[in-house]
């Protein structure tokens, strides 16, 4: 038996609670290795999470997530704030594991006790995000963290998964790459609380800007609905960051107010809760897929004894068994 499967997991909680940064990197460690102890690890986080707010952090590759991410980690510490990041990378084709080190890139906080940064691999999931992302993210709740940032994967436009992880989404976008016309593709207008134009220092940065406030002013939004901010920053420099965490917090207020925070929270719930019994349901048919039963029902099929439908009832009582 490993040494990680060996963990003290109350032990772990405890210490996770008190803000020590090992056992809070050791516990998301037991998710994204999807441990023998993991339900007994979420069953131990479930009473002390649920106070944080997630922010979601995406955009197309080379609008500067990462450096934004950065910039956004230091206006909440500026302001006493306990912040976690998960920053999804693609992986490694070898190894499975992260092959960006975002922790390499936000070394401005590496000293920081009260900042929790790590790095996950995506793994071949096409939503931009890992599938245990979410019990990760638990993690960093229960560790007392007041603000989490999950940022995506720089994969496009499939990223607009983040919209059903996060309490509030920040899309990102960059002058000179075209984001003015992506804007209105595949979602981003949908998924947004708060937009960024960032890299404002460069041409066409004002250009951006009014383009994505006319497509946003097209929407038909119910009377007391967000409206979302579109809003400029440099976040090489820093500048524009404070009005976007002071925007991040009046979104969350809005939140709390209209009671969409708990609706957003009971869809994210049950979003892992379908993943789980899904990952489970997978490795299930695993077992099956290569038992001689499937192979005696698709014969059947064949020579007209039965349909796949009929058949496939059969094979799912199977897995019911």
């Amino acid at each position: 038996m490993s040494r990680r499967a060996e963990a003290d997991v109350p032990d772990l909680v405890e210490r996770a609670r008190a803000g020590e940064a090992r056992a809070v990197a050791r516990l998301i460690s037991l998710v994204e290795d999807e441990s023998p102890l993991l339900r007994e690890v979420m069953a131990a986080l479930a009473p002390h999470a649920g106070h944080a707010q997630v922010v979601g952090v995406t955009g197309s590759p080379g609008v500067g997530k990462s450096t934004s991410t950065n910039a956004l980690v230091t206006a909440l510490r500026a302001s006493g704030k306990r912040v976690g990041v998960l920053a999804v990378d693609p992986s490694s084709p070898f190894s499975g594991g992260a092959l960006l080190g975002d922790r390499v890139r936000m070394r401005d906080h590496a000293a920081d006790r009260e900042v929790f940064i790590r790095s996950m691999a995506a793994r071949g999931h096409l939503g931009g995000l890992a599938w245990t992302t979410p019990q990760a993210l638990r993690v960093l709740d229960a560790a007392g963290c007041d603000v989490v940032l999950v940022e995506t994967v720089g994969v496009g436009q499939s990223e607009v998964e983040v919209a059903g992880l996060a309490d509030t989404t920040l899309v990102l976008l960059a002058p000179g790459m075209g984001d003015g016309v992506q804007a209105a593709k595949a979602g981003i207008l949908e998924i947004g609380d708060l937009y960024v134009v960032n890299k404002a220092d460069r041409d066409g940065a004002d250009q951006v800007r009014r383009d994505l406030r006319g497509m946003l002013s097209l929407g038909d939004r119910p009377e007391g609905a967000w409206r979302p901010p579109v809003l400029t920053t440099v976040a090489q420099s820093g500048e524009g960051v404070e009005e976007l965490a002071a925007e991040i917090e009046r979104h969350r207020e809005w939140l709390e107010a209209t009671g969409e925070l708990e609706r957003r929270r009971v869809r994210r719930a049950r979003g892992e809760i379908e993943a789980i019994a899904l990952t489970s349901l997978r490795r299930r048919w695993g077992d099956v897929h290569g038992h001689s039963a499937l192979d005696d029902l698709a014969a059947a099929v064949v020579a007209g004894r039965s349909d796949p439908y009929r058949a496939a009832d059969r094979l799912l009582a199977s897995l019911a068994d």
